[in-house]
């Protein structure tokens, strides 16, 4: 029988030669998942003989992985902000620089005061659930376009123990949530902003995303551009926007921020990379 050494040096070795990004790291993760251990387990059992029944688990999993299958959907599961999330293909796979628009809000916020706060596009759920769970004097209102998504981010609820302080809506963007959502505190979106002529440069993992969570139109910015529309009289005065985009989308946003009266921008923020990722506006 062949140890569990082996079988990850191997596949280490073949997610290497197929382009695999982070081979090592990656097959550890298949391997902890298939063998139902933690990582760290691994090295406890470097010389476990593997059954050919575990064999048989990994081996499909691995086939995935080289085919460049996100791992995330391939182990079913990530952590956002520390909260279990499932993955996959419904709605886009949450990225761990986008923890930081809850930080970001929750910066902005009285630590006091009863506030309403909204997740457009929310997906999997991961921003609103971050919020609901971590901000207790909050309502968070949540809504998405794709049923698809609603249904796994509803799973997602209840894996996080169903906060009773969270929502979901289906529809467009603002427009999906009930007036009693209104006037909002704070609003975060991560919505779609790859323009479309972009998408035969994507790393192949971003194409196992749905489309819908992807691509923008032209610029990229049709949705951001509407959602900001639809929030005029939705938010009090001293309301705050957050919203993710690509470097150098900041300089298209800052100069048609005339065209929303209602908004002043704050300006723009950088990832844990140093990568402009984020947009903030505060309504008058």
């Amino acid at each position: 029988m062949q140890k569990l050494i082996d079988i990850l040096n191997s596949t280490t070795d073949f997610f290497q030669k197929k382009g695999v990004p982070n081979p090592k790291l990656d097959a550890q993760y298949i391997l902890a998942h298939g063998l139902k251990m933690k990582r760290m387990e691994l090295y406890l059992n470097f010389d476990r003989p593997l059954s050919p029944s575990e064999l048989d688990i990994l081996r499909p999993m691995v086939a995935r992985r080289t085919k460049r299958e996100p791992l995330q959907h391939i182990v079913g599961n990530t952590s956002f902000r520390g909260h279990e999330i499932k993955c996959d293909a419904r709605a886009l796979i949450p990225r761990p620089e986008t923890e930081m628009l809850v930080d970001m809000l929750k910066d902005r916020l009285s630590s006091n005061e009863s506030v309403h706060l909204a997740d457009i596009g929310t997906g999997t759920g991961a921003i609103a659930i971050s919020l609901a769970k971590e901000i207790e004097n909050a309502k968070v209102f949540a809504s998405d376009i794709s049923n698809d998504a609603l249904e796994l981010a509803k799973s997602n609820i209840e894996i996080n123990g169903n906060p009773a302080n969270l929502s979901f809506y289906q529809g467009n963007l603002l427009n999906a949530l009930p007036e009693t959502a209104f006037p909002l505190d704070g609003l975060i979106a991560n919505l779609p902003y790859i323009p479309n002529k972009d998408k035969t440069s994507l790393q192949p993992e971003v194409c196992f995303d749905p489309e819908l969570a992807l691509f923008g139109g032209e610029d990229g910015l049709d949705l951001i551009r509407e959602l900001l529309f639809q929030s005029k009289e939705k938010l009090k005065s001293g309301g705050i926007i957050l919203l993710e985009i690509a470097s150098g989308q900041e300089d298209i946003l800052q100069a048609e921020t005339k065209n929303y009266d209602h908004l002043e921008w704050i300006g723009a923020h950088k990832d844990y990379f140093e990568n402009i990722r984020f947009v903030e506006f505060r309504v008058k």
